[in-house]
């Protein structure tokens, strides 16, 4: 245990985050998702829902401010433009609590896909709800 480090962060997620250069992107995904199929690095975080998950990565990992878009989610039938389910709303509350000048951006299936792919990491929750997966790209840390 360390002092001010919310304990979801493993030992393997903070070396992870750690590691990450600015601009690397890490998908947070669901109990579904075929992480170890489509990851180049897979984390896993057996036992625990998405939401905490997420609040305790944004509690340490800066956003990419550099771009226009830094954060994304999954969309409800690969449909970007549809409707938003509970755990998309999660998603948006946890997001704007920590960074409260960027949109999360829904993405269609397969580009959500491909972007996982192209991750730096995958971390693998428990989260039973379907569509419940987001996207984050790591910013900097300014002197």
């Amino acid at each position: 245990m360390l002092k001010g480090l919310d304990p979801i962060l493993s030992p393997d997620l903070l070396a992870t985050l750690r590691a990450m250069g600015h601009g690397d992107e890490i998908a947070l995904v669901d109990g579904n998702y075929p992480g170890l199929e489509h990851g180049r690095r897979l984390v896993r975080l057996d036992g625990l829902p998405l939401i905490p998950v997420l609040n305790a990565i944004l509690s340490i990992l800066p956003i990419d401010d550099f771009v226009p878009e830094a954060i994304f989610r999954a969309s409800v039938g690969g449909d970007p433009s549809g409707r938003l389910d509970p755990v998309h709303d999660e998603i948006v509350a946890c997001c704007a609590r920590h960074e409260p000048d960027r949109a999360v951006i829904p993405l269609a299936g397969p580009v959500f896909y491909d972007r996982v792919r192209a991750a730096h990491t995958i971390v693998q929750t428990s989260e039973p709800r379907l569509y419940g997966n987001v996207i984050l790209r790591k910013g900097v840390i300014r002197p």
